[in-house]
């Protein structure tokens, strides 16, 4: 049985502690917010702790259960426990923030739609952050004029870009990969990959140089995400020979980087998905984050560059006892999105910030998803204050019953053009069949000869819009919004309640970020003083959320 004397007990003593010149004192707490210092935590002989900065320390070869051992005379006192320096910028991977230019290894994932948006990657920037804007779903010339805004207002600071996998409009997954390269974006997320596709590949092999060193490089960093290790798999390899060869011959890359592709990994860093907000297979990251570390680790083994690629976390990351677990897990650097997704500078709009400020970490649900709707890939969405999770599940099932709109029973065409479309079916399919003869013709010439693709694309009409009804706050198609969320949402409001950030309209982006880089730093000194054998009664270490002043973020690591 550990000591339990006041507050706070210890069950061994390291040694001694003996007072010198210039010795300060303060309590636990205190220490623990002092991130960037060092602390000894001595006990005196009623067995009170505090923490100490400076005098000499004598370390025993073997501690003992006895809370006055070592305390031999006069000033002396049991050395209980140790706070390391714990600033924000040691949470992770430090070769991260080099290669990133960043303060700390906290990224922010792109959300779809522009919710992820120039605004938010801003904010974050301007701290030392990265974070992708969000480009799946948004049209050329806004991604293009999205890019042409942050190249502008943020040269040399970290930041980058979504490009999703986008089986049902490749020609969309094409030119987004197009304007990466053109633009010269820094660092690109590469997400809801199934395979590698040629425009990623072009993306990465076009970017590839030589330094001066003689290392190959590339100007362009990929961040991929997935969550199956067969995918993971495809990303830490080289790219397929046949996709090196295509591109040679149709001379979209050197002959140079034709011969580099074959040593050079896909991604420059790899992030685990666990149960995260949108595209998900709601995997759990204890077993995630392991299996890609020992992944990376084989395929090294062959491809000695894989051996650089760093393993993240995502997913279910919504407070900061979360990410110290991620961390613990072996992440190098942990993603955060359904959180930013209720902050102001989001894309999305104030009624949704709402609803997600009152979420519970239960109020999720998985439902089809419309750039992947014919394969019935899922994701997962708000389900409090929405029908948008049954309804679309609805469309799916009649998607897979029945091989065109006409075989549609009357009754059940009759419900979908009243409660989901609010508008005949004939009516639909001219706004889709309008849409995608500006986006994508080919949709529309496919549908000409095949029902059953009509029908898909008819019932992707509602899917699509749902998100624009809940990202410019149609009220009057509140039941239909459909708001990507994790658990981690909820998660995050529990954290919150009482605390300043409670209510949305204080969710400033660059403040949640703080606060949870805050929290996950005293969260992990809290687990490393438990390793050390200290006893902590319950709600004996404040763990609310603390407002961290702008200047803090100084003494992080300088972007460079």
């Amino acid at each position: 049985m550990g000591h339990q004397r006041g507050n706070i007990g210890f069950q061994t003593s390291l040694g001694n502690w003996y007072p010198t010149d210039g010795v300060s004192y303060t309590s636990l707490a205190q220490a623990m917010e002092d991130l960037d210092q060092a602390y000894a935590l001595i006990a005196d002989r009623s067995g009170s702790i505090s923490a100490v900065r400076g005098g000499r320390v004598e370390l025993e070869t073997t501690a003992t259960s006895d809370s006055t051992s070592g305390v031999d005379s006069g000033s002396a006192s049991a050395l209980v426990g140790w706070l390391s320096p714990t600033p924000h910028s040691s949470l992770g991977s430090p070769g991260f923030q080099h290669d990133h230019g960043t303060s700390c290894n906290y990224v922010a994932g792109s959300m779809a739609n522009g919710i992820a948006s120039v605004e938010l990657v801003e904010e974050l920037a301007r701290i030392g952050i990265l974070s992708f804007y969000g480009a799946a779903g948004q049209a050329p010339a806004t991604i293009l004029s999205s890019l042409q805004q942050l190249k502008k207002q943020l040269p040399g600071q970290p930041w980058g870009c979504n490009l999703i996998h986008s089986p049902s409009e490749p020609s969309m997954e094409d030119e987004t990969s197009r304007i990466l390269v053109k633009e010269q974006v820094p660092c690109v997320e590469a997400s809801a990959f199934l395979d590698i596709t040629e425009p990623l590949v072009r993306m990465r092999l076009q970017t590839l140089q030589r330094a001066p060193s003689g290392e190959i490089t590339s100007s362009l960093r990929v961040m991929a995400k997935a969550s199956r290790l067969e995918v993971a798999r495809k990303f830490l390899s080289p790219a397929p020979p046949a996709m090196i060869s295509s591109l040679l011959e149709r001379r979209e890359i050197t002959a140079d980087q034709a011969q580099w592709a074959s040593s050079m990994p896909i991604c420059d860093d790899i992030t685990a998905e666990a149960d995260s907000g949108g595209h998900t297979d709601n995997r759990p990251m204890a077993t995630l984050v392991p299996a890609f570390t020992r992944l990376r680790d084989e395929i090294a083994l062959q491809v000695p560059a894989t051996g650089r690629v760093r393993i993240g976390a995502a997913g279910g990351l919504g407070t900061p006892d979360a990410i110290c677990a991620a961390l613990a897990l072996g992440a190098d650097y942990f993603v955060i999105g359904s959180v930013h997704q209720a902050c102001v500078e989001s894309g999305s709009s104030d009624v949704v910030r709402s609803m997600l400020a009152a979420a519970g970490p239960a109020d999720v649900i998985m439902a089809p998803a419309s750039d992947m709707f014919e394969m019935g890939v899922h994701l997962q969405v708000l389900r409090s204050g929405t029908l948008f999770g049954p309804r679309a599940k609805k469309l799916l099932e009649l998607y897979r019953n029945y091989n065109s709109l006409d075989q549609i029973p009357a009754a059940e065409c009759s419900r979908l053009e009243k409660d989901l479309f609010r508008m005949p079916i004939d009516q639909v399919w001219e706004q889709t069949r309008s849409f995608f003869l500006q986006r994508e013709p080919a949709q529309v010439e496919r549908a000409n000869q095949d029902p059953h693709h009509q029908m898909a694309l008819v019932f992707r009409w509602y899917l699509g819009l749902s998100s624009e009804w809940a990202n410019c706050g149609d009220l009057e198609r509140k039941l239909d919004y459909q708001i990507w969320c994790g658990p981690a949402m909820g998660a995050f409001n529990e954290w919150t309640r009482g605390s300043w950030l409670e209510t949305p309209g204080t969710r400033r982006v660059a403040d949640v970020a703080r606060a949870l880089l805050q929290g996950a730093a005293i969260s992990s000194r809290y687990a490393h003083l438990l390793r050390q054998g200290l006893v902590f009664p319950p709600g004996s270490i404040d763990r609310t959320p603390v407002l961290v002043s702008e200047s803090r973020i100084s003494s992080m690591r300088t972007p460079s």
